[in-house]
């Protein structure tokens, strides 16, 4: 029983974890993630995690922001007028958004701030800035 290796399509159990013990996913309970290693699917932290796991074989790795999903950064908070909004959209602090970038990409932002001018939206992604922790179990290992 090989060694999951770059170019290797793996199925793994994961638990994610904050800092303070809070679980923000899992596949405990649903099938395992399936991914090829070095493809880019995942953040690089738990695909170096991964390579040199055995099948079956389980560990606990604290994967630091800057290989997660990189360092929150304040130029992602951006202030729109409110006009640029479609009209049926009421938005409220905390609210998720979907925006399409200039390429077409869709991505999510976080409403962070309003007043009756403008919206105030935090493009970073959630758990950008946070050291992660996973609990991994390799179920199989493939080519």
């Amino acid at each position: 029983m090989g060694k999951a290796k770059q170019g290797d399509t793996v199925a793994i159990h994961y638990t994610g974890r904050l800092e303070d013990g809070t679980v923000f996913d899992t596949s405990r309970d649903r099938d395992p993630l399936e991914l090829t290693l070095g493809s880019g699917q995942v953040i690089p932290g738990f695909e170096k995690a991964v390579e040199g796991m055995a099948e079956g074989d389980t560990k606990t790795e604290k994967i630091p922001s800057e290989e997660a999903y990189g360092p929150r950064r304040d130029d992602m908070v951006l202030s729109l007028p409110k006009e640029q909004l479609p009209e049926h959209l009421d938005p409220a602090v905390g609210q998720q958004l979907q925006m399409q970038s200039q390429e077409g990409q869709v991505f999510e932002v976080t409403v962070v701030g309003l007043d009756e001018e403008k919206i105030e939206i935090d493009a970073n992604h959630p758990l950008a800035g946070k050291d992660l922790t996973f609990d991994l179990e390799l179920v199989k290992v493939g080519e």
